[in-house]
């Protein structure tokens, strides 16, 4: 007990850690309870926090923040039509594609893998290779039926779409406008002393401020040279392809390495073992090799480094949560985790003063 009692006096002896401790604990309860529900508020509040550092550029060359809001909201605006309009449809119609001409892959992939138990007689028998194509055969066919039908069930997720189309910019707009007096609003429900959750938030906004932005550049950069290098050696499915490169860069280290096999895959069935093949892979891993060692440390040069076992943890873990913003937001929230655990004052350890 005696132990017990001074581990708790040695960390929760400070009122500000429970302060922190319960504004933590409510948020997290909040997005677990209700997050489905205020799904669409939470989505502009990130969206806001990610433009307002354009708004913050503006502002810094002396434009006006109404002004510098309304610039940046019309270019959020014509993006976010872009994608819904323009590049939606054409990801949709390159899925499409893609499992039409599913079989044709599949026949070509069976007549290769058949060749193997003729050369490797020891190691692999003709009905493995039989049992493996039916289980993929079938895994596959499984998929295209649900991405190639359009059932009622749709409907739902058609509705859900267009609420957050309008919704989302609407609140967005009011978030980037109104971002003094919501904050202001947000104080009053503060206690009047809460140092240690502002020197947190304080050093937690600059780094997850740094990072969100900077994937977010790093994933449209990829995303624009995968397509030119595609589309340069005329490789079918450029536009799905450079998509699913530019997305894969949330995931560090394995990212890179997953989207390998469907490029060199795509990259093989339409031309064999030939030189646009070697081509094509030489030039995907040239674009992983820039993007690692030129635009990552170019882009988030001001982001704590963590450990890449901790990066992958917190993948794991928050994705197993949260899904895909779980893994979006992973580096993030292990930076969170990694300022709180620094901050976290211990009795007799002098604390520095909050940042303004």
């Amino acid at each position: 007990m005696n132990l017990i009692r001074e581990w708790f006096r040695r960390h929760f002896s400070d009122p500000q850690v429970v302060i922190l401790a319960l504004i933590l604990i409510s948020c997290i309860l909040l997005i677990m309870t209700v997050g489905d529900l205020i799904a669409p508020v939470l989505a502009s509040v990130v969206l806001a926090y990610l433009l307002e550092g354009l708004v913050r550029f503006l502002e810094n060359r002396r434009v006006p923040r109404m002004l510098a809001v309304c610039l940046v909201f019309l270019i959020f605006v014509f993006f976010l039509f872009f994608l819904v309009l323009g590049l939606l449809p054409l990801l949709s119609q390159q899925i499409v594609q893609f499992f039409q001409e599913l079989p044709s892959m599949l026949a070509a992939g069976q007549r290769e893998l058949m060749r193997l138990p003729e050369r490797y007689p020891k190691f692999i028998t003709e009905d493995q290779i039989l049992d493996v194509v039916a289980a993929l055969k079938s895994q596959l066919t499984g998929l295209g039926q649900r991405v190639l039908s359009i059932s009622l069930a749709s409907v739902r997720s058609l509705f859900n779409l267009l609420i957050y189309m309008i919704l989302v910019p609407i609140m967005v707009f009011f978030f980037l406008k109104d971002k003094s007096k919501i904050i202001n609003y947000i104080k009053m429900f503060m206690p009047k002393d809460y140092t240690l959750t502002r020197r947190i938030w304080h050093d937690v906004d600059r780094q997850i401020g740094n990072f969100v932005r900077g994937k977010v550049w790093e994933i449209l950069i990829v995303w624009g040279a995968a397509y030119g290098l595609f589309l340069i050696i005329d490789l079918n499915y450029a536009i799905l392809l450079s998509f699913l490169v530019g997305i894969s860069v949330i995931v560090p280290y394995v990212g890179a390495t997953v989207m390998t096999l469907p490029v060199a895959l795509v990259a093989y069935f339409q031309w064999g073992w030939g030189q646009e093949f070697i081509y094509a892979i030489i030039g995907y891993t040239i674009l992983q090799i820039l993007d690692g060692n030129l635009l990552v440390p170019l882009l988030l040069s001001e982001v704590v480094n963590l450990h890449p076992v901790a990066i992958i943890v917190a993948i794991l873990f928050f994705g197993g949560i949260w899904g895909f913003w779980g893994v979006f937001f992973a580096i993030p929230l292990a930076t969170l985790v990694q300022s709180i655990i620094n901050a976290w004052p211990r009795a007799g350890q002098p604390q520095p003063p909050a940042p303004k």
